[in-house]
């Protein structure tokens, strides 16, 4: 989530041109069908959804999260010391190589985070905000200093950017060629063979550190298909293992396949929609809370999602630590909607209304425009690209965007810095929403250890961020993701990571 620049964080389209039907699939290959790309394969340069989904593949952090229960655990760092006043963390790397056989140090480490942290093409240096120096006190050694105490900071240092890179390879063959074709990698795979806009080929890194694992010696395909027809058919004539994002209309289907394990996993996604706060009629807070009452959220939720998906009552997803879901959040009363219009000046007013191609974004698009119109707006919707959306987003070059984000970690700090902080280099996710009092409180909830004390901090963001309509939250869903049952231990986690280096290939 955060200021991402020219990142896709909640992209709904993909893929360009689609791939050949493969052959039947052979006992020694996984292939996983997505429509997100991937573009890059340096971990620092893109928060792209497709380029998360591979980054887990490729490169180790200091820490892991446990697939199963979600507890952090040791990862490149075998373990770890905290100072008495939370500004000081001492990392004690393990024994641990690339995949070119050469050691993982601490100047490895080091030199990883500070190209997070400071690299101006860095498109997420947001979790480390809060690191004042970072140090190689030995080889196996790093001290991570902090300008306060930051409750969240181990959380941080596991999500998708924070993969370890080699010092050494980047230095010698520069940042662009380091990554172009084949990384020198430090997770559970390297890159066998990368065909931009089709396919990553990876097979298992012999010198990972975690011995046993991955658990098949199976090469791994991650393919990029923009059709989810094209994704869903694939799947049922056994020409791919797993599918991503499947369309809510094919679920109950898919359930009825016997070859099929169709699942409902649990996520921290949520679907809002975007008001720019900086031009009328949504710099106006009584259009915007007219514009929230319009939305009857609970049946699009239904309609939309078939009614997998549960309706949203705060800005934050509905999962993510401290979310307060008592809160009553934005009730659906049309007649109120139109007075508080009214009230506010704004009836009549023309709304852009951005929306991307796919099925989702249209249907969204339409329900709202609807019922917008139904209180007395005048909402056109504008059919854009991808990268015309995040272009006209990122100017404020719109009035309203429905669209998705996602939270790394369950602790909500880079939820808010993402999503209703003004200060914190998002934009508030280009809503443009800026609250002094907000920004403070999510700053004290960084800082306060006191578990009880966090919860009534972001209890009080979730409070006045819904109240001034912030964004109208729409949703929260789970991940359809779509198995074949011929492999074992395969999920797509909540941080969008696959768990291939776990998955074994069954008879």
């Amino acid at each position: 989530m955060r200021a991402k620049g020219s990142a896709l964080r909640g992209m709904t389209v993909l893929a360009v041109g689609l791939i050949a039907f493969e052959p039947a699939l052979a006992a020694d290959v996984i292939r996983i069908a997505s429509p997100y790309q991937t573009t890059t394969l340096d971990p620092m340069r893109s928060a792209a959804a497709g380029n998360i989904e591979t980054y887990g593949q490729l490169y180790s952090r200091l820490l892991r999260r446990n697939s199963e229960t979600g507890a952090l655990e040791p990862g490149l760092a075998e373990k770890w010391d905290i100072s008495e006043d939370g500004k000081t963390y001492t990392f004690h790397l393990r024994d641990a190589q690339f995949s070119d056989g050469s050691p993982i140090t601490a100047d490895d480490v080091a030199f990883s985070l500070d190209r997070i942290r400071s690299d101006k093409k860095s498109a997420y240096p947001a979790p480390l905000g809060s690191v004042e120096s970072l140090t190689a006190a030995d080889p196996k050694t790093v001290v991570v200093k902090l300008k306060s105490a930051f409750a969240p900071f181990l959380g941080n240092a596991e999500i998708w950017n924070m993969g370890i890179v080699s010092k050494a390879d980047v230095e010698k063959r520069g940042e662009d060629e380091a990554f172009s074709t084949v990384p020198v990698t430090s997770g559970p795979y390297e890159v066998k063979q990368w065909k931009p806009n089709e396919r990553l080929i990876l097979e298992p890194n012999p010198h990972y550190w975690r011995e046993g694992y991955p658990k098949s010696d199976a090469t791994v395909e991650l393919i990029e298909i923009a059709s989810p027809e094209t994704r869903i058919a694939m799947l049922k004539a056994g020409e791919i293992d797993a599918v991503r994002a499947v369309p809510w209309a094919q679920i109950d289907e898919l359930k009825t396949v016997e070859t099929i394990d169709m699942r409902m996993e649990p996520s921290t996604t949520i679907y809002m929609t975007l008001l720019n706060h900086k031009r009328e009629p949504f710099s106006n807070l009584r259009a915007r809370q007219a514009a929230g009452m319009a939305i009857d959220n609970k049946a699009m939720a239904k309609a939309i999602t078939r009614g997998y998906a549960e309706p949203a009552n705060t800005t934050l997803p509905g999962s993510v630590d401290f979310h307060d879901k008592d809160y009553p959040g934005i009730p659906h009363d049309p007649a109120k909607a139109k007075e508080l219009l009214a009230e506010s000046g704004m009836a009549g007013h023309e709304v852009k209304i951005l929306a991307t191609a796919d099925a989702p974004s249209q249907q969204t698009a339409l329900l709202i425009q609807a019922q917008w119109q139904a209180i007395g707006l005048k909402p056109v919707i504008v059919n854009v690209d991808g990268g015309a959306w995040w272009d006209a987003t990122g100017k404020g070059d719109y009035d309203a965007a429905a669209n998705w984000w996602y939270n790394e970690t369950p602790d909500p700090d880079l939820a808010v810095r993402w999503a209703v902080c003004g200060s914190c280099g998002s934009n508030s996710y280009n809503t443009f929403y800026a609250n002094p009092k907000v920004d403070e409180l999510v700053e004290q909830g960084t800082k306060e250890a006191d578990e009880a004390k966090r919860a009534e901090i972001y209890k009080e963001i979730q409070r006045i961020t819904t109240e001034e309509v912030a964004q109208i939250p729409l949703y929260y869903a789970p991940n359809a993701v779509a198995y074949s049952k011929r492999l074992q231990g395969l999920k797509l986690t909540p941080s969008l990571q696959w768990t291939l280096e776990e998955t074994s290939i069954g008879q």
